[in-house]
Formats: C-alpha cells, sequence, structure tokens
C-alpha cells in the first residue's frame, strides 16, 4: 500500500499550538499507522510527536502536508484534516 498525501489549512485561531497540536497528536496515535506532517517545504516531523507538531510553527491560515501510510489511510487523513480545520481554541 502507498502512503495518502493530502495538503490542509488550519483552521485553529491560534494555529498548531497547545490544545489543538495536542489533540492531533493524540488522534494520531490512536490511528496506529505511520503519519507524518510537514509545512511548505520544510522536513516531515512525526504527527504523533506534540513537540514535533508545534515545531512546525504552522498558524491559521497556513497549509501543512499530512501523509499517512496503512491500513484506513483515507478515513484517518478525513478525521485528521476534520481536527486540523476545526477551531479547537478556546476563548
Amino acid at each position: 500500500m502507498s502512503a495518502v498525501t493530502r495538503t490542509i489549512r488550519i483552521g485553529s485561531s491560534n494555529g498548531l499550538h497547545a490544545r489543538p497540536a495536542k489533540l492531533f497528536a493524540q488522534a494520531v496515535k490512536n490511528a496506529g499507522i505511520p503519519i507524518t506532517i510537514s509545512k511548505g517545504a520544510g522536513a516531515p516531523v512525526n504527527a504523533a510527536s506534540i513537540l514535533g507538531v508545534i515545531s512546525l510553527g504552522a498558524e491559521k491560515g497556513d497549509y501543512v502536508t499530512v501523509s499517512a501510510d496503512g491500513e484506513g489511510a483515507e478515513s484517518v487523513l478525513d478525521d485528521l484534516a476534520d481536527l486540523l480545520t476545526t477551531d479547537h481554541d478556546e476563548n
């Protein structure tokens, strides 16, 4: 099976910081398949790492590329896209 890749626009008002990064990394861990995330031409990081996700410096409106490899990768990316496009920050 080949990797599935999607480019997703960040919807969280504070970007991929603290709470959204934690929710994203937890969802990746629960998926149980290898998943990476990158921003622009930057190197991909392990999407299950909260610090790795935060280190991307992704802000609201930025695009990130998420790649998943394994059974159910399409469905997993659908769920992760929902997380990334939703504003999870507390106001």
